[in-house]
């Protein structure tokens, strides 16, 4: 048994099953892939797959402990590497993060900055994704942070910690009617056209349940990931923004208004998430602490210790 053909697996799985696909992944060949496979399973004594023919369909059952067992190698091997890495290195490697546009762009610049003038000698790679693909990097060890206010705190390989809370805000421009009304309600919104976010991002949700709960339908004319594409069209007069409050910096939006709306969105929390049971490096706890001040190695470790282990 070997480390190679448990990365086969793995692999053959993440490809849905398609071994030309997990070969090309692997830069091997196909055929060297399946013996692998066919060797491991020699050796274990039990089919890890079930076939038809000479295709992979699915997982036997005891396929799936496998593939349970070899994730928990993997990550164990993945953890040596950053070990060696902390005491070899120290101060010197790489820090990946996964966040969506609106938190790498407003949110992150300041952590990072404040972190590369204390490691000098770690570079930083950035991934934008949405939040579930945000949780897969981290997953995957693609990222060892991610930060995103969806989807991460339902994901039981990884452990979310509450970043910072935030709210919507109505964004017009001056002179707007909506400028005029002290406490906005729906019904006030819904007498104009809206932009907001896609469903999958910041706190769209919310915002769709709220009027579903009254039985409004609100005239969503534009959808966006990108807060500064929707501030573009805010200020063109194509609709009232319903944005993050981190998107708007009001020295530089200084045509735009804004009004709070978390009476009736409610408060959203932008989450970091780290992979249970990896080890981290020295400079991923202070990157986390930047995030947040609450955030700090023993407040980390003891979530850690304190969190039930991933569900099957």
């Amino acid at each position: 048994m070997n480390l190679q053909q448990l990365r086969f697996v793995m692999e053959v799985v993440k490809h849905d099953y398609n071994l030309t696909e997990a070969a090309h992944a692997l830069y091997t060949s196909q055929p060297g892939v399946s013996k692998a496979i066919i060797e491991l399973e020699e050796e274990l004594g039990i089919d890890i797959f079930v076939r038809h023919g000479k295709r992979l369909r699915k997982l036997t059952e005891p396929g799936k402990e496998v593939l349970k067992a070899v994730h928990t190698v993997m990550l164990e091997v993945q953890n040596l590497k950053r070990i060696g890495e902390e005491y070899a290195r120290q101060d010197a490697g790489t820090l990946s993060i996964a966040a969506t546009h609106t938190q790498a762009r407003y949110f992150l610049p300041g952590p990072v900055a404040e972190f590369r003038k204390r490691f000098p000698n770690v570079s930083i790679r950035l991934h934008q994704g949405h939040p579930e693909e945000i949780g897969r990097m981290v997953d995957a060890d693609v990222a060892d942070v991610g930060v995103a206010t969806e989807a991460l705190a339902s994901m039981p390989s990884l452990l979310a910690l509450p970043c910072y809370s935030w709210q919507h805000l109505a964004v017009f421009p001056a002179g707007h009617p909506l400028g005029s009304v002290q406490s906005v309600t729906l019904e006030d919104l819904a007498k104009y056209p809206l932009v907001t976010y896609q469903q999958e991002f910041a706190g769209r949700k919310r915002i769709d349940q709220a009027f579903a709960a009254k039985r409004i339908v609100p005239q969503v004319v534009l959808e966006a990931i990108d807060s500064d594409v929707l501030k573009t069209y805010v200020e063109l007069g194509m609709g009232v923004g319903l944005l993050a409050e981190i998107a708007i910096n009001p020295p530089k939006d200084v045509g735009l208004a804004t009004l709070p709306l978390g009476h009736l969105f409610g408060p959203n929390m932008a989450r970091v998430a780290i992979k249970r049971g990896a080890y981290l490096r020295s400079f991923v706890y202070t990157f986390l602490e930047l995030l947040s001040p609450k955030l700090t190695r023993k407040a980390v470790q003891e979530a850690l210790s304190a969190e039930p282990p991933a569900k099957a």
